[in-house]
């Protein structure tokens, strides 16, 4: 700990740290534009510059660390003259009108430090360039008038996304942010995080879904979780009107401390399915309005005769988007209340099955996606992290430049292949041969760390490269890469798991053992699972693939997933159909009942992502009226078919021996 005296306040902090959060720990505030706490101080606006004993000039405080006996001062009259006179450079060398900027009003940092210093106008003549604003991309506007080249949204790409998209072009009064070669932003390499948007302390950066929606002040703070993907990212949701009028990433979150993907951030905002408001149900060939009792009741009449009917009875699946809550309550329904055979998810285990298999037997055996974090090679196999699950990529991507190399397995196209520094396309249905041949090489060159018996190491190579399709050069190079990795991880996507092979797994976990990612004191062992509650089904063990063979009805919740053309064609083969969802689809169409359900804001319940975190997402807005939340429509129709549910979803989904540990 050091010791120092702040605008004579005598704080003790931790050793390390900068001036800056020093004095915020101490409650101290000292204005600042270019600092943004979750990046590299940069020290570019000189706003927080502040005094210290012994030393000739001010300093910026965002990048001084402290020093044992250090006495700083924040508020002298030099000071304010000096943050005075940086404010008024600001304003007068770019368009800073701010009656016609969308933050103005308090969301402005520019805006707001000019008024804590008790500036009402800028002393000096306003002399800026007229620069084009990029509006090519489909999310968010770049303004260079409004920008004050604090590189916050530069360093952002870089440090959360790792996508190094934009940087500052020209010199002086002509510099501006630009993205890749100075392309058009909506032609650039941007992954549409939105990142860069979330950072921006002016009005440079404006995003399209919000903008004039409503400033900080008018807007509530609800934290949450996403539910696009199985990363399970932290989010804050801002809320006005019961309207989501934008989603940002929550700093604190505990898996992806702030970063966000498009599917997340975006995606929700530019929702235009037509919603269902009310129940309906099929008469005379066609779907018509009818009240919550009708729709139910209909239902009841027609489920209740085909309980106990294992199968031919009824048929049921539900999406892996639902709560935890909703997913067991749906087991406990049709599972085993009316004994059906066939209760499923609609992932149908393509994603965990074969990963399940293997932890019935032997337990958890996965790691937690904090060991990206210190990964100096990461193997990924039939993973494509730069386009799903992507904030899984994004760790990888940002510490790609500290020198973390990767290897990508992948028979299909993969964005990463340009980001590996070794991409092996093997031959479809070869992975176990190319598993296997990567052991071999390291066992024949005595490189691994766990002991493995392993005999005819060359004919186990040869089969690799034939059957897999690879060169025994980059066989080789892969494998002595992994080996003399120190901190290696090991992440396997659906292009392995929909397999459905528990081989595949095992050997996979062999190879990891076999290298050190797995050991007593590290698991860098890890699948990418699919949707956001894809491992709380496999808990519940809804895994089965969906194979109507007789069944007389089937019940489809959906809830506000979207529904593929496969799962439609197949569902609409059977004779009476109940469709539970938030959306119209081509699944609503042809069903004979539908109950309209709440989407993922109007209703919270808990989630299990894909490192095995118990999270909870929250209420944010109320549904539309005739709207019922997913878990309160299966509790009614159990009570209507005399089926009682226990809700407790904690043991059930605690009974299954999980891979990865719960918590």
């Amino acid at each position: 700990m050091v010791q120092l005296i702040i605008d004579d306040k005598k704080i003790e902090v931790p050793e390390g740290i900068t001036v800056l959060r020093a004095a915020e720990m101490a409650g101290i505030r000292i204005p600042t534009l270019c600092d943004h706490k979750e990046l590299t101080p940069y020290g570019g606006c000189r706003l927080c510059i502040v005094e210290v004993q012994g030393w000739r000039v001010p300093m910026a405080s965002c990048t001084l660390p402290v020093s044992e006996g250090m006495v700083v001062k924040t508020q002298t009259e030099i000071l304010k003259k000096s943050r005075n006179f940086i404010l008024s450079m600001f304003f007068s060398e770019r368009n800073h009108f701010c009656p016609f900027c969308q933050v103005s009003g308090g969301d402005c940092e520019l805006q707001n430090a000019a008024y804590d210093e008790k500036m009402t106008h800028w002393p000096m003549q306003p002399g800026w360039n007229n620069f084009v604003v990029d509006t090519s991309h489909p999310y968010f506007v770049l303004d260079n008038n409004r920008c004050i080249l604090c590189r916050r949204c530069v360093r952002a790409c870089a440090e959360v996304t790792g996508n190094f998209t934009l940087s500052v072009a020209e010199r002086g009064a002509a510099s501006t942010i630009v993205a890749d070669i100075d392309v058009p932003l909506g032609e650039s390499s941007c992954v549409k995080c939105g990142a860069c948007v979330q950072v921006c302390p002016t009005g440079a950066l404006i995003d399209r879904t919000s903008a004039y929606q409503g400033l900080q002040e008018n807007v509530s703070e609800i934290k949450s979780v996403c539910v696009g993907c199985s990363v399970g990212c932290g989010i804050t949701l801002k809320v006005r009107d019961n309207r989501i009028v934008r989603i940002e990433g929550d700093w604190q979150g505990a898996v992806n401390r702030g970063a966000m993907c498009e599917h997340g951030r975006y995606h929700p905002m530019i929702e235009s399915r037509t919603r269902i408001k009310s129940p309906l149900m099929r008469k005379n060939g066609a779907l018509e309005s009818v009240s919550w009792e009708e729709a139910l009741g209909a239902v009841a009449e027609k489920l209740k005769p085909l309980a106990g009917d294992a199968h031919n009875g009824v048929a049921a699946i539900a999406s892996t988007r639902l709560p935890l809550e909703v997913l067991s309550a749906f087991k406990e329904l049709f599972a085993d209340g009316l004994k059906s055979g066939l209760v499923t998810s609609t992932e149908e285990g393509m994603t965990t099955q074969a990963v399940s298999a293997l932890a019935e037997k032997i337990g958890a055996f996965e790691g937690r996606l904090d060991v990206l974090r210190n990964a100096d090679v990461v193997l990924c196999v039939g993973a494509n992290i730069a386009k799903s699950h992507m904030v899984a990529g994004f760790m990888v991507k940002r510490a790609r430049p500290h020198g973390m190399r990767i290897i990508s397995v992948d028979p299909e196209k993969n964005e990463m292949d340009e980001l590996a520094n070794i991409a092996l396309k093997n031959k479809p249905g070869s992975d176990l041969a190319l598993i296997e041949g990567l052991k071999a090489v390291i066992v024949k060159e005595g490189l691994g760390r766990a002991a493995l018996q392993m005999e005819n190491v060359d004919t186990v190579i040869a089969e690799a490269v034939e059957k897999a399709g690879v060169s025994a050069e980059s066989l080789t190079e892969a494998a002595r890469t992994l080996a003399h990795s120190v901190s290696p991880v090991i992440l396997f996507g659906k292009g392995l798991t929909a397999q459905r092979d528990p081989q595949l797994v095992e050997a996979l976990l062999g190879l990891a053992t076999l290298v050190g990612a797995v050991d007593s004191e590290r698991v860098g062992l890890l699948s990418l699972k699919g949707e956001a509650n894809s491992q709380a089904a496999a808990q519940l063990q809804l895994e089965s693939q969906f194979a109507l063979n007789g069944h007389q009805a089937v019940f489809a919740a959906i809830g506000d997933d979207y529904v593929s053309k496969k799962l439609a064609e197949r569902v609409s083969k059977a004779p009476y159909l109940v469709v539970q969802a938030a959306y119209e689809s081509e699944l609503t169409e042809k069903a004979d009942v539908v109950l309209p359900v709440a989407i993922w804001a109007e209703q919270e319940g808990h989630y299990i992502n894909l490192d095995g975190r118990m999270q909870k997402t929250v209420k944010a807005i109320e549904a539309p009226a005739g709207v019922r939340e997913n878990q309160a429509v299966l509790a009614e129709l159990a009570r209507q078919l005399d089926v009682p549910l226990n809700g407790d979803w904690q043991t059930a989904a605690h009974t299954r021996k999980s891979s990865v540990a719960l918590n």
